[in-house]
């Protein structure tokens, strides 16, 4: 039995998310679907981490087991085969039985598209938060106080069960591009809808004509259901990148998502 690594594009909007569902589709249940096709009786995806529902992802990894003779690259090209227009597995390597697509990763990267106007084309793709215009600078300094070790509970979806909320971002970079803005976010972890909200409080105090000032208070709070939070929509978010040090896997073209 050999242990595989693949890294996975999707479309998300036909998606309950990652996750296998009880029903509707999901990325992990189609690409276990796929595997039984190619004769693999109980196979088991492991994902790099879960992505919600709408939300795209340019390169989320997983790793299963698999002990049938084709090659990588067969085994690339016959789940393709079996996997919709929607989804895509864009590499293949064969790891260490010790490797794990969640565990091994040191961080994960995010981007998020935020439109400066809604149309019937950019809607799936693109999150719009409508309002006031939005100061750049503004989120420039608001990027500055996310940065580094925080306790995220505000910026966060509020679960109970989750006890550690500290989080180590260690990049924030945002950018104008093309009638949108670009956010970019690198930490060691995220909480569920972190940067969804990290970008839509941000968006809504800028809007407000609030600041850095605000952003450090909702910080301190730490309270999941502070009022001026705001949880940008699923469909600007994009799973970008997860960072394995001890893997050598050649760059895919990443940019291209950030120039069209």
């Amino acid at each position: 039995m050999s242990r595989f690594l693949i890294r996975v594009m999707y479309d998300g909007t036909n998606f309950r998310g990652w996750q296998t569902q009880t029903s509707g589709r999901s990325v992990q249940g189609e690409l276990i679907s796929a595997l039984r096709d190619l004769g693999i009786t109980h196979p088991n995806v492991t994902g790099s981490g879960r992505t919600d529902a709408g939300v795209h992802s340019i390169a989320n990894y997983a790793h299963f087991d698999y002990n049938g003779r084709m090659t990588t690259q067969q085994l690339l090209l016959a789940l393709n085969s079996k996997l919709d227009s929607d989804i895509m597995i864009t590499g293949i390597w064969q790891v260490k039985d010790s490797f794990n697509a969640r565990y091994s990763a040191t961080s994960r990267t995010y981007i998020y598209l935020l439109a400066r106007e809604r149309t019937p084309l950019n809607r799936l793709y693109t999150g719009y938060i409508p309002g006031k215009e939005i100061v750049m600078e503004d989120l420039y300094a608001m990027s500055e106080v996310l940065k580094g070790n925080h306790n995220f509970t505000s910026l966060s979806k509020n679960n109970p069960a989750i006890t550690n909320h500290i989080c180590n971002v260690s990049s924030f970079t945002i950018k104008e591009m093309k009638g949108k803005i670009v956010f970019k976010i690198t930490a060691d972890r995220f909480l569920h809808h972190m940067v969804r909200r990290m970008v839509g409080t941000m968006v809504n105090l800028s809007q407000k004509g609030l600041g850095v000032e605000a952003m450090k208070q909702i910080l301190e709070e730490q309270n999941a259901r502070q009022k001026l939070v705001l949880t940008a929509p699923a469909q600007g978010l994009y799973l970008y990148n997860v960072h394995y040090p001890d893997l050598t896997i050649e760059d895919y073209p990443y940019n291209h998502f950030l120039t069209n």
